[in-house]
Protein backbone atom coordinates (compact mmCIF):
# COMPACT_ATOMS: atom_id res chain seq x y z
CA UNK A 1 0.00 0.00 0.00
CA UNK A 2 1.70 3.72 -0.79
CA UNK A 3 2.18 5.92 2.19
CA UNK A 4 -0.40 8.10 2.97
CA UNK A 5 1.31 12.06 2.48
CA UNK A 6 -2.03 14.09 3.67
CA UNK A 7 -5.12 12.99 5.33
CA UNK A 8 -8.17 15.32 5.14
CA UNK A 9 -11.76 16.56 3.91
CA UNK A 10 -13.14 17.32 0.33
CA UNK A 11 -15.60 19.87 0.48
CA UNK A 12 -18.34 19.56 -1.93
CA UNK A 13 -20.52 22.46 -1.25
CA UNK A 14 -21.77 21.13 2.09
CA UNK A 15 -20.73 17.62 1.97
CA UNK A 16 -17.54 16.85 3.61
CA UNK A 17 -15.51 13.90 1.99
CA UNK A 18 -12.71 12.38 4.33
CA UNK A 19 -9.75 11.05 2.13
CA UNK A 20 -6.12 10.15 2.05
CA UNK A 21 -3.94 11.37 -0.45
CA UNK A 22 -1.17 8.77 -1.68
CA UNK A 23 1.19 9.39 -4.44
CA UNK A 24 0.03 7.86 -7.94
CA UNK A 25 3.17 8.10 -9.60
CA UNK A 26 7.14 6.33 -8.95
CA UNK A 27 9.96 7.04 -11.05
CA UNK A 28 11.81 3.98 -11.33
CA UNK A 29 15.15 5.24 -12.01
CA UNK A 30 18.03 3.38 -11.36
CA UNK A 31 19.87 5.00 -8.06
CA UNK A 32 23.32 5.47 -7.60
CA UNK A 33 25.09 6.24 -4.12
CA UNK A 34 28.65 8.51 -4.34
CA UNK A 35 31.62 6.26 -3.17
CA UNK A 36 35.41 6.31 -3.43
CA UNK A 37 36.49 5.31 -6.88
CA UNK A 38 39.30 3.27 -5.17
CA UNK A 39 37.33 0.91 -2.62
CA UNK A 40 34.09 1.65 -3.23
CA UNK A 41 33.29 3.32 0.47
CA UNK A 42 30.84 5.44 0.93
CA UNK A 43 31.08 9.40 0.30
CA UNK A 44 28.38 11.10 2.93
CA UNK A 45 27.44 14.84 3.44
CA UNK A 46 27.55 16.59 6.61
CA UNK A 47 25.01 19.70 7.72
CA UNK A 48 28.22 22.24 9.25
CA UNK A 49 27.81 26.09 9.94
CA UNK A 50 29.08 28.16 7.47
CA UNK A 51 30.77 30.43 10.06
CA UNK A 52 32.90 28.02 12.48
CA UNK A 53 32.46 24.34 10.39
CA UNK A 54 30.45 22.88 13.12
CA UNK A 55 27.96 19.97 12.49
CA UNK A 56 24.49 20.89 12.63
CA UNK A 57 21.72 18.45 13.70
CA UNK A 58 18.85 18.47 12.01
CA UNK A 59 16.78 18.93 14.59
CA UNK A 60 18.19 23.21 15.10
CA UNK A 61 17.89 23.32 11.43
CA UNK A 62 15.17 26.44 10.69
CA UNK A 63 14.48 28.49 7.35
CA UNK A 64 16.08 31.89 6.39
CA UNK A 65 15.29 34.61 4.47
CA UNK A 66 18.23 36.05 3.07
CA UNK A 67 17.67 39.96 2.76
CA UNK A 68 19.37 42.06 -0.23
CA UNK A 69 22.20 43.18 1.59
CA UNK A 70 23.04 39.65 2.96
CA UNK A 71 21.13 39.36 6.22
CA UNK A 72 19.19 36.53 7.17
CA UNK A 73 15.98 36.37 9.07
CA UNK A 74 15.34 32.92 10.33
CA UNK A 75 11.79 31.40 11.14
CA UNK A 76 10.58 28.71 13.09
CA UNK A 77 7.93 26.33 12.78
CA UNK A 78 5.98 28.40 15.30
CA UNK A 79 6.25 31.23 12.93
CA UNK A 80 4.58 29.10 9.62
CA UNK A 81 2.19 28.08 11.90
CA UNK A 82 0.51 30.86 12.32
CA UNK A 83 0.14 31.71 8.57
CA UNK A 84 -3.85 31.87 8.09
CA UNK A 85 -4.19 28.54 5.50
CA UNK A 86 -7.56 27.77 4.91
CA UNK A 87 -6.91 24.64 2.60
CA UNK A 88 -4.54 23.23 5.76
CA UNK A 89 -6.96 19.99 6.51
CA UNK A 90 -9.52 20.97 3.63
CA UNK A 91 -9.38 20.36 -0.61
CA UNK A 92 -11.45 23.47 -1.18
CA UNK A 93 -13.44 23.41 -4.36
CA UNK A 94 -13.27 26.79 -6.06
CA UNK A 95 -14.89 25.70 -9.75
CA UNK A 96 -15.75 23.55 -12.27
CA UNK A 97 -14.19 23.96 -16.00
CA UNK A 98 -13.92 21.73 -19.14
CA UNK A 99 -10.36 19.61 -18.97
CA UNK A 100 -8.97 21.40 -21.85
CA UNK A 101 -8.71 24.53 -20.96
CA UNK A 102 -5.87 23.54 -18.31
CA UNK A 103 -2.91 23.71 -20.00
CA UNK A 104 -1.01 20.50 -19.03
CA UNK A 105 2.47 22.96 -19.00
CA UNK A 106 1.04 23.81 -15.54
CA UNK A 107 0.20 20.39 -14.11
CA UNK A 108 2.53 18.99 -11.81
CA UNK A 109 2.45 15.63 -9.16
CA UNK A 110 -0.77 13.57 -8.84
CA UNK A 111 -2.10 11.82 -6.10
CA UNK A 112 -4.82 8.95 -5.82
CA UNK A 113 -7.57 10.23 -3.14
CA UNK A 114 -9.06 7.24 -1.58
CA UNK A 115 -12.01 7.90 0.94
CA UNK A 116 -11.27 7.33 4.92
CA UNK A 117 -15.10 6.66 5.63
CA UNK A 118 -18.55 6.29 3.91
CA UNK A 119 -18.09 5.82 0.41
CA UNK A 120 -21.16 7.17 -1.31
CA UNK A 121 -20.38 11.10 -0.89
CA UNK A 122 -17.08 10.13 -2.81
CA UNK A 123 -18.81 7.88 -5.53
CA UNK A 124 -21.24 10.55 -5.73
CA UNK A 125 -18.67 13.46 -6.50
CA UNK A 126 -16.96 10.82 -9.06
CA UNK A 127 -19.53 10.14 -11.09
CA UNK A 128 -21.07 13.55 -11.34
CA UNK A 129 -17.52 14.60 -12.28
CA UNK A 130 -17.94 11.85 -15.22
CA UNK A 131 -20.91 12.84 -16.22
CA UNK A 132 -20.30 16.52 -16.32
CA UNK A 133 -16.67 16.39 -18.73
CA UNK A 134 -15.37 18.51 -16.03
CA UNK A 135 -13.02 18.90 -13.55
CA UNK A 136 -12.75 20.91 -10.10
CA UNK A 137 -10.10 23.30 -9.59
CA UNK A 138 -9.12 23.13 -5.60
CA UNK A 139 -6.65 24.87 -3.43
CA UNK A 140 -4.97 22.21 -0.68
CA UNK A 141 -2.31 22.60 1.08
CA UNK A 142 0.61 20.24 0.91
CA UNK A 143 4.22 20.35 2.29
CA UNK A 144 3.66 23.49 4.16
CA UNK A 145 2.63 24.91 1.00
CA UNK A 146 -0.67 26.17 -0.39
CA UNK A 147 -1.16 24.70 -3.65
CA UNK A 148 -3.80 24.92 -6.91
CA UNK A 149 -5.02 21.39 -7.73
CA UNK A 150 -7.19 19.86 -10.05
CA UNK A 151 -9.49 16.82 -8.88
CA UNK A 152 -10.72 14.50 -11.87
CA UNK A 153 -11.78 10.77 -12.10
CA UNK A 154 -9.63 8.08 -13.49
CA UNK A 155 -9.97 4.02 -13.66
CA UNK A 156 -12.85 4.75 -10.64
CA UNK A 157 -10.53 6.70 -8.11
CA UNK A 158 -10.70 10.54 -8.04
CA UNK A 159 -6.81 11.96 -8.96
CA UNK A 160 -5.76 15.27 -7.19
CA UNK A 161 -3.27 16.80 -9.30
CA UNK A 162 -1.20 19.81 -8.39
CA UNK A 163 -0.44 22.65 -11.00
CA UNK A 164 1.98 25.47 -11.06
CA UNK A 165 0.13 29.04 -9.96
CA UNK A 166 0.01 31.54 -13.01
CA UNK A 167 2.88 33.17 -12.49
CA UNK A 168 5.46 30.53 -11.91
CA UNK A 169 4.88 29.54 -15.44
CA UNK A 170 6.98 31.72 -17.65
CA UNK A 171 5.89 32.81 -20.96
CA UNK A 172 7.10 32.30 -24.11
CA UNK A 173 9.12 35.01 -25.19
CA UNK A 174 11.90 33.99 -28.12
CA UNK A 175 12.72 36.21 -31.31
CA UNK A 176 11.38 33.70 -34.10
CA UNK A 177 7.91 34.79 -32.59
CA UNK A 178 8.07 38.55 -34.52
CA UNK A 179 9.40 37.22 -37.44
CA UNK A 180 7.55 36.19 -40.55
CA UNK A 181 8.21 32.51 -41.38
CA UNK A 182 7.00 31.28 -45.20
CA UNK A 183 5.89 27.83 -45.23
CA UNK A 184 4.89 26.45 -48.75
CA UNK A 185 1.71 24.29 -49.14
CA UNK A 186 3.93 21.41 -50.16
CA UNK A 187 5.84 21.25 -47.00
CA UNK A 188 2.55 21.45 -44.86
CA UNK A 189 0.78 18.97 -47.24
CA UNK A 190 4.29 16.47 -46.52
CA UNK A 191 4.33 16.93 -42.82
CA UNK A 192 0.28 16.79 -42.47
CA UNK A 193 1.13 13.35 -44.60
CA UNK A 194 3.95 12.31 -42.06
CA UNK A 195 1.31 12.91 -38.78
CA UNK A 196 -1.70 10.76 -40.69
CA UNK A 197 1.56 8.12 -40.90
CA UNK A 198 1.62 8.23 -37.39
CA UNK A 199 -1.42 8.62 -36.41
CA UNK A 200 -3.20 6.53 -33.85
CA UNK A 201 -4.75 5.72 -30.28
CA UNK A 202 -2.18 6.16 -27.56
CA UNK A 203 -1.05 3.12 -25.93
CA UNK A 204 1.17 3.88 -23.30
CA UNK A 205 2.40 0.13 -23.05
CA UNK A 206 4.40 0.14 -26.17
CA UNK A 207 6.92 1.90 -24.73
CA UNK A 208 9.18 0.92 -22.91
CA UNK A 209 12.74 2.93 -21.21
CA UNK A 210 15.37 1.63 -23.11
CA UNK A 211 17.71 3.40 -21.39
CA UNK A 212 16.74 1.86 -18.18
CA UNK A 213 16.49 -1.55 -19.61
CA UNK A 214 20.55 -1.07 -20.92
CA UNK A 215 21.83 -0.12 -17.65
CA UNK A 216 20.36 -2.48 -15.82
CA UNK A 217 22.09 -5.20 -17.84
CA UNK A 218 25.42 -3.03 -17.38
CA UNK A 219 24.40 -3.36 -13.60
CA UNK A 220 23.94 -6.79 -13.77
CA UNK A 221 26.64 -7.58 -15.83
CA UNK A 222 29.08 -6.12 -13.26
CA UNK A 223 27.59 -8.01 -10.48
CA UNK A 224 28.28 -11.47 -12.52
CA UNK A 225 31.43 -10.41 -13.57
CA UNK A 226 31.11 -10.78 -17.81
CA UNK A 227 32.66 -8.17 -19.35
CA UNK A 228 30.36 -5.23 -20.63
CA UNK A 229 29.87 -5.37 -24.49
CA UNK A 230 29.49 -1.82 -25.73
CA UNK A 231 26.30 -0.77 -27.77
CA UNK A 232 26.42 -0.32 -31.30
CA UNK A 233 26.52 3.19 -32.05
CA UNK A 234 23.20 5.00 -33.24
CA UNK A 235 23.33 5.52 -36.94
CA UNK A 236 23.85 8.90 -38.08
CA UNK A 237 21.53 10.86 -39.93
CA UNK A 238 22.73 12.82 -42.92
CA UNK A 239 22.49 16.52 -42.96
CA UNK A 240 19.18 17.14 -45.39
CA UNK A 241 19.34 20.65 -46.32
CA UNK A 242 16.16 20.65 -48.17
CA UNK A 243 13.09 20.78 -46.17
CA UNK A 244 11.36 19.14 -48.33
CA UNK A 245 13.80 16.21 -48.75
CA UNK A 246 13.71 16.08 -44.95
CA UNK A 247 9.51 15.64 -44.68
CA UNK A 248 9.47 13.06 -47.79
CA UNK A 249 12.51 10.87 -45.86
CA UNK A 250 10.63 11.17 -42.42
CA UNK A 251 7.18 9.96 -44.31
CA UNK A 252 9.14 6.76 -46.16
CA UNK A 253 10.99 6.09 -42.81
CA UNK A 254 7.82 6.60 -40.58
CA UNK A 255 6.03 3.66 -43.54
CA UNK A 256 8.75 1.26 -43.36
CA UNK A 257 8.50 1.16 -39.42
CA UNK A 258 4.70 0.22 -39.79
CA UNK A 259 5.50 -2.54 -42.62
CA UNK A 260 3.83 0.16 -45.36
CA UNK A 261 4.95 0.29 -49.25
CA UNK A 262 5.63 4.08 -49.67
CA UNK A 263 3.58 4.89 -53.03
CA UNK A 264 5.63 6.71 -55.67
CA UNK A 265 5.37 10.62 -55.30
CA UNK A 266 4.40 12.44 -57.68
CA UNK A 267 7.64 14.34 -58.62
CA UNK A 268 8.63 10.66 -58.65
CA UNK A 269 6.72 9.50 -61.69
CA UNK A 270 7.44 12.80 -63.28
CA UNK A 271 10.55 12.11 -63.03
CA UNK A 272 11.16 8.59 -64.24
CA UNK A 273 8.51 9.50 -67.32
CA UNK A 274 10.61 11.92 -68.13
CA UNK A 275 13.91 9.83 -68.42
CA UNK A 276 11.98 7.03 -70.10
CA UNK A 277 11.23 9.72 -72.79
CA UNK A 278 14.32 11.01 -73.05
CA UNK A 279 15.59 7.58 -73.96
CA UNK A 280 13.34 6.80 -76.52
CA UNK A 281 14.04 9.96 -78.22
CA UNK A 282 17.50 9.48 -78.40
CA UNK A 283 17.21 5.57 -79.74
CA UNK A 284 14.97 6.80 -81.81
CA UNK A 285 17.47 9.72 -82.72
CA UNK A 286 19.96 7.57 -84.02
CA UNK A 287 17.99 4.98 -85.59
CA UNK A 288 16.93 7.95 -88.22
CA UNK A 289 20.27 9.00 -88.07
CA UNK A 290 21.70 5.64 -89.14
CA UNK A 291 19.08 5.04 -91.51
CA UNK A 292 20.33 8.19 -93.23
CA UNK A 293 23.57 7.21 -93.49
CA UNK A 294 23.25 3.53 -95.05
CA UNK A 295 20.69 5.30 -97.47
CA UNK A 296 24.04 7.84 -98.35
CA UNK A 297 25.90 5.69 -98.44
CA UNK A 298 24.14 3.05 -100.86
CA UNK A 299 23.19 6.16 -103.34
CA UNK A 300 26.46 6.86 -103.13
CA UNK A 301 27.63 3.14 -104.22
CA UNK A 302 24.32 2.86 -107.11
CA UNK A 303 25.83 6.37 -108.50
CA UNK A 304 30.28 5.07 -108.25
CA UNK A 305 28.50 1.71 -110.23
CA UNK A 306 26.31 3.92 -112.61
CA UNK A 307 29.58 6.21 -113.54
CA UNK A 308 31.63 3.04 -113.80
CA UNK A 309 29.70 1.02 -116.38
CA UNK A 310 29.31 3.30 -119.45
CA UNK A 311 33.48 3.13 -119.79
CA UNK A 312 33.15 -0.24 -120.13
CA UNK A 313 31.13 -0.82 -121.63
CA UNK A 314 32.39 2.01 -124.64
CA UNK A 315 35.69 0.32 -124.52
CA UNK A 316 34.31 -3.17 -125.96
CA UNK A 317 32.11 -1.54 -128.76
CA UNK A 318 34.97 0.86 -130.40
CA UNK A 319 37.12 -2.79 -130.36
CA UNK A 320 34.04 -4.08 -132.45
CA UNK A 321 33.62 -0.50 -135.01
CA UNK A 322 37.29 -0.93 -135.93
CA UNK A 323 37.73 -4.48 -136.52
CA UNK A 324 34.21 -4.21 -139.25
CA UNK A 325 36.12 -1.29 -140.53
CA UNK A 326 39.42 -3.52 -141.03
CA UNK A 327 37.32 -6.19 -142.38
CA UNK A 328 35.81 -4.08 -144.93
CA UNK A 329 38.85 -2.79 -146.55
CA UNK A 330 40.62 -6.05 -146.73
Amino acid sequence: MPQTVWKGTISFGLVSIPVRLSTATEERNISFRQVRASDGARVRYRRVAETDGAEVAYADIAKGYELPDGEVVVLTDDDLADLPVASSKIVDVHSFVPMDQIDPTALSRAYYAEPTADPKPYVLLRDALERSGRVAVVKVSLRNRERLAMLRPRDGVLVLQTMLWPDEVRRPEFRFLDEGVDVRAQEMAMAESYIETLSGDFDPETYVDDYRRALEEVVQAKIEGKEITPAPPAPEGGTVVDLMEALRRSVAEARRQRGEEEPESTTSRDRKKAAATKAAAKRSGTGKATSSSRSTKKAAAKKTAAAKAPTKKAAPAAKKGTSSRTRRSA
